[in-house]
């Protein structure tokens, strides 16, 4: 079952309706059980191809049932203000871009949020799983840029995130400089990936993807590592990566 919820984000600079979709698993309504939770962004990508930017979804749902994934997954629409809402609220710095311009970055706010006011709302409304070692956080391209930000940054919130084509390019230095300082439970799992078709996309970005998995295993992190051969940036190619990427989050859960 996907719920679908209409909220306003009073902490964004777009605080315009948008969509929260919450994943309840196959088997929440016949138990009394509690369950972990997966954060997700660019939620309106991910179960339901009428309402994908692109008409492609991740087809999350149907794999979670398919396969009886005891998994709750919340996760907010993006913004789709014209003056770069979506680059804003995922960039974790600011940065420059010769087709955007200069995107400054209120990732910080949205996790900020998404921890303090989402989380809680969660906890309150569905039996969830609250502690660190059941709390995880994914996404792709600038999601999954916040996905891995998320993960070192707040690595008291959350022990495992997956990260799907992340945006490295927009502060490479910037992300080493915190993976490198941060303060990381030694049980803290990643999965990360990027795909060959990808590389092409940004001058130099094969380079900066391993420079930063290199700075992951130098920190210990339990790393997922793949290079998706003919891989592309696009809902299809993520929604193929789903059978490694959700059992890496939920590895001996």
């Amino acid at each position: 079952m996907v719920k679908k919820w209409q909220i306003t984000i009073s902490e964004f600079e777009d605080n315009s309706p948008r969509n929260l979709y919450i994943y309840l698993p196959l088997s929440y309504s016949s138990s009394h059980k509690r369950y972990p939770v997966l954060y997700m962004f660019d939620g309106h990508n991910l179960f339901f191809d009428s309402d994908a930017t692109y008409g492609k979804s991740w087809g999350l749902k149907k794999y979670l049932d398919k396969n009886r994934v005891d998994l709750i997954v919340v996760a907010p629409e993006c913004s789709h203000h014209p003056d770069n809402g979506r680059l804003k609220e995922y960039a974790p710095y600011t940065f420059t871009d010769t087709t955007f311009g200069q995107i400054e970055g209120h990732g910080r706010t949205t996790m900020e949020w998404m921890i303090h006011v989402l989380k809680k709302e969660i906890d309150q409304q569905f039996r969830t799983r609250r502690g660190r070692e059941y709390t995880y956080i994914a996404g792709s391209s600038m999601g999954g840029l916040m996905s891995l930000y998320a993960l070192i940054q707040y690595n008291q919130v959350f022990s495992r995130a997956a990260a799907l084509s992340p945006s490295l390019w927009t502060a490479p230095d910037k992300l080493t400089a915190l993976i490198r300082k941060s303060r990381l439970s030694p049980d803290t799992i990643c999965y990360m990936d990027y795909g060959s078709e990808e590389f092409r996309n940004h001058p130099g970005m094969e380079a900066v993807y391993r420079q930063i998995t290199n700075e992951l295993e130098d920190r210990h992190i339990l790393l997922t590592n793949r290079i998706v051969p003919g891989g592309k940036h696009c809902e299809a190619s993520w929604e193929k990566q789903l059978p490694f990427v959700i059992p890496a989050l939920l590895y001996k859960k």
